[in-house]
């Protein structure tokens, strides 16, 4: 256990032996600002003042050249040695709405969704407590460094937590997922993190733009909103992107919500039309951001947007928004994921 003071800050935490300074911050209720959690978007940068620091990942992507130079480090991948002193922006943004804690899980069943891509769901001990959106990092048997998925269903108080997980080739962590766990088995999930949650608060309909594995949080965030009170009257419009047609899905769990093909709706769209050799696909082709731009048109500012996918599509998404069509950033939640 090591005490890490926070310049600037009356205050402390405790980080475990083992713990990240993230983690630990969160676990605390201390806004550390923070994204990926994995080493990827840079999000959590700090300085040290005092004490000593490991790096798990010293090369990771997110530290720029100038970034060392200056003796930055990043929180998700930093685990004191000694008691610290940190400098470090806060983000009030980050304040957890429930602290995150590691539990074991055990894997209850599975179901392929599409050719690459497999429901899991695990159940643990005490409540699922997350809000729909939000991530949780699995620790893998063998696998360094945990990795991090979306919940795709919603809190409970049953301990159910499933996830909507692509295969990726070469990918170590999805290698175990898909070919070694088996059901009985346990693992470790440590969560809820994760800023690109529901929003109740706003009077807009959703917009949700999904790719891959970025289905699971936003089929939890449209199903949160399906069955909120305040929420009834309005859009939920869901888009769904994939190379070829065996890559759609999605559609069969908006069809359980109540208003599907009527304040609910679905529109897939494949980029890759060789994919599609026998001419049997029948809906646009192009990518998914396109598809948003020419349905929404003229109201594309009037929508709150969930965006969830692979690093091109997001990106490609956000400018045709933000930079395009010059809709509110505040109204545009999403998590970095590279």
């Amino acid at each position: 256990m090591h005490k890490i003071e926070v310049e600037g800050l009356n205050t402390s935490f405790d980080c475990q032996e083992g713990d990240t300074l993230v983690r630990a911050a969160l676990r605390a209720g201390i806004a550390f600002p923070y994204e990926c959690n994995v080493g990827q978007c840079g999000s959590c940068r700090f300085e040290v003042i005092e004490g000593d620091v490991e790096a798990s990942w010293a090369e990771a992507p997110a530290l720029t050249p100038r970034d060392l130079r200056k003796g930055k480090k990043l929180g998700c991948q930093s685990k004191p040695q000694s008691d610290c002193k940190i400098k470090v922006r806060i983000d009030q943004n980050c304040i957890p709405h429930f602290r995150p804690q590691a539990r074991a899980a055990e894997l209850v069943s599975v179901r392929d969704v599409t050719h690459d891509l497999r429901e899991f769901h695990f159940k643990s001990d005490g409540k699922a407590e997350f809000i729909p959106g939000q991530y949780a990092l699995m620790a893998l048997p063998g696998v360094e460094g945990p990795r991090a998925y979306s919940m795709s269903n919603q809190p409970n108080d049953e301990g159910d937590w499933c996830f909507l997980i692509k295969k990726v080739p070469g990918g170590v962590g999805t290698d175990y997922l898909f070919d070694d766990l088996k059901k009985g088995d346990k693992i470790t999930l440590d969560g809820p993190y994760g800023l690109a949650y529901f929003r109740e608060d706003t009077d807009r309909d959703i917009v949700c733009v999904a790719g891959g594995s970025g289905l699971a949080p936003l089929i939890s965030i449209a199903t949160a909103a399906a069955y909120h009170p305040a929420f009834q009257n309005r859009r939920i419009r869901f888009f769904f992107g994939g190379r070829g047609p065996a890559d759609i899905c999605g559609d069969d769990y908006l069809r359980l919500l109540p208003g599907f093909g009527d304040r609910i709706t679905f529109h897939s769209t494949i980029s890759v039309p060789e994919m599609d050799p026998n001419g049997m696909w029948v809906g646009p082709v192009g990518f998914i951001h396109e598809s948003v731009e020419n349905l929404l048109g003229d109201d594309l500012k009037n929508y709150e947007y969930y965006i969830a996918g692979p690093p091109p599509m997001l990106q490609a998404t956000l400018q045709m928004l933000a930079m395009k069509h010059k809709v509110n950033v505040e109204g545009i939640h999403f998590d970095r994921f590279f």
